[in-house]
């Protein structure tokens, strides 16, 4: 009793102390009036020199290309680790009982429903270079019509074939685009090794809707193994 009593103190004490560190972070917030040197740089250069009209795209893609390497890096990584121990899960378990059929209203909802939810997937990612989005939220927007998919019908087999197939070729695509922009343009990622066009234009921005289509298609289909993964041991 006594050490629940020590243990919740103790709890309080660090919430208080952490809520004291927002609070005089927040009190003593001040907005800077203008954008620093790096910022105003980006904010005047990157859309003429990159042709992306959203200047986020053009910054992620291009100026920091290696980090967007690292982390469809992390994400493959977690992705295989986790395919991993659920595998290893499925084989030491024992089947139980099967699971009931979803009604055919739902299942053919789920299917009317899920290539537009990819759909809409392909044109945030597409379209990364010109609005909001880009190849991490498009990914994200694909996997979930995939769950949709699978909570409609929980008996669903997902090809993991498929899936692996999608995810290495594009990443494999990928660091190829990096190279490109390495050796016929500025530095790796660089997505100006294809045409800019037209500033605000569908086919504008060099590369990058290339490099984001890509990204996007490795990162719906990391995801959708993952969900598929976890389906199948749900299932046991």
């Amino acid at each position: 009793m006594e050490t629940n009593v020590v243990k919740r103190l103790f709890t309080l004490l660090l919430l208080a102390g952490i809520g004291g560190i927002f609070l005089s972070l927040w009190l003593g917030y001040q907005p800077d009036a203008e954008l620093n040197l790096t910022a105003k740089y980006y904010a005047d250069n990157a859309p003429t020199a990159l042709g992306a009209a959203n200047i986020v795209t053009a910054i992620v893609v291009t100026y920091r290309g290696l980090d967007t390497l690292g982390e469809v890096t992390v994400l493959f990584l977690a992705s295989t680790i986790v395919g991993l121990v659920l595998a290893l899960g499925r084989s030491a378990t024992k089947t139980a009982q099967p699971l009931t059929p979803v009604g055919e209203l739902l299942t053919t909802g789920s299917r009317f429903l899920a290539p537009l939810i990819m759909l809409l997937g392909v044109y945030v990612f597409v379209n990364g270079h010109l609005t909001p989005g880009g190849g991490f939220q498009g990914g994200a927007i694909m996997a979930s019509g995939v769950l949709l998919l699978l909570l409609a019908d929980p008996l669903k087999h997902i090809g993991h074939g498929l899936i692996s197939v999608i995810e290495s070729l594009a990443g494999l695509a990928f660091v190829v685009a990096g190279l490109l922009g390495l050796v016929l343009a500025g530095g790796f990622l660089d997505n100006r090794f294809l045409p800019t066009g037209e500033l605000g234009a569908l086919f504008s921005a060099g590369a990058i809707p290339l490099i984001y289509s890509l990204v996007g298609l490795k990162v719906g289909a990391e995801l959708s193994g993952v969900l598929a993964n976890l389906s199948e041991t749900e299932a046991l």
